[in-house]
């Protein structure tokens, strides 16, 4: 069964395993957020780095970085909203994905990055994973964010996102910038 956990220290080796996985397809990792957000460019002011985050103390820093950024007064981008992070997790408790379930919409979320934005490791795909963590998302945005619907994108020919969507009641409005957008009920 498909379970959405807090980041917690020890998915440490599957974190990175799963890492190691997207930069071996060469794929985007959405729902993780960023590794290196430099206050010289406006932003949190940490850099994560592959190589850093197999130390566990570093690894620890991450995770209370990525815990704390559902708190609103948490260091940001200006134009970055609150987010909880969520990883996905197995029946036998491995780290399978990340999703993010963002506070607000900004206007690029609006219009291409959505309210809720997840990621699936290659090697557990196609296992209902997206699906379910999604299905585990919708009444965290109702019950703690106020939300009646939340606005899920993915990108044209992205199939499996795009089933995990209809299958959790996903409305579609319109595609932009080859992005499909979608609107899913929460309750």
């Amino acid at each position: 069964m498909t379970r959405l956990v807090d980041p917690h220290v020890r998915y440490q080796a599957g974190y990175l395993a799963a890492s190691d996985e997207f930069v071996r397809t060469g794929e985007q990792r959405d729902g993780d957020g960023d590794l290196a957000q430099p206050a010289e460019r406006g932003y949190a002011g940490y850099t994560f780095t592959r190589e850093g985050l197999a130390d566990p103390t570093e690894f620890a820093r991450f995770v209370a970085q990525r815990v704390g950024a559902r708190d609103e007064d948490a260091p940001r981008r200006s134009n970055w909203t609150a987010c909880h992070f969520f990883w996905v997790v197995d029946d036998d408790d491995e780290y399978v994905g990340s999703l993010a379930l963002r506070h607000e919409l900004t206007e690029w979320l609006l219009s291409e990055g959505g309210h809720i934005g997840y990621s699936i490791r290659p090697s557990a795909r196609r296992r209902g994973h997206a699906r379910d963590a999604l299905r585990l998302a919708l009444p965290v945005a109702r019950e703690e964010l106020g939300l009646e619907q939340v606005l899920l994108t993915c990108k044209e020919g992205n199939e499996g996102s795009r089933r995990a969507i209809e299958a959790n009641g996903g409305v579609y409005e319109d595609s932009r910038n080859g992005t499909r957008r979608y609107w899913v009920p929460t309750g």
